[in-house]
């Protein structure tokens, strides 16, 4: 099994800045890429950013120049550094990532989506 803990989300005023986090554990083999995505209610998750495992990194226009992601794969970590937040920012933030479990000895499963169960980021004054 694999496990996806996100935190670091809350209210905060506009022109402020949030970081997220999100913590993989379980019996991971590797992780490919990390994102963050995000879900208004009554509209489809979209991508927010990702970052694959060697470093390349892909922003939605909307967030480009404010937020940045990274990855510290010695913990299977990702973080996404909120910065000059506005309201329409205000979502449930969700982290996925594409890993592959370990299967027996020396072996692993295909690479498979994994989704944290969200954090609610409020923008407001």
């Amino acid at each position: 099994q694999v496990q996806l803990v996100e935190s670091g989300g809350g209210l905060v005023q506009p022109g402020g800045s949030l970081r997220l986090s999100c913590a993989a554990s379980g019996s991971i083999f590797s992780i490919n890429t990390m994102g963050w995505y995000r879900q208004a209610p009554g509209k489809q998750r979209e991508l927010v950013a990702a970052i694959t495992s060697g470093g390349s990194t892909n922003y939605a226009d909307s967030v480009k120049g404010r937020f940045t992601i990274s990855r510290d794969n010695a913990k299977n970590t990702v973080y996404l550094q909120m910065n000059s937040l506005k309201p329409e920012d205000t979502d449930v933030y969700y982290c996925k990532i594409r890993a592959r479990r370990m299967s027996g000895t020396n072996s692993a499963t295909p690479p498979y989506d994994y989704w944290g169960q969200g954090t609610q980021v409020t923008v407001s004054s």
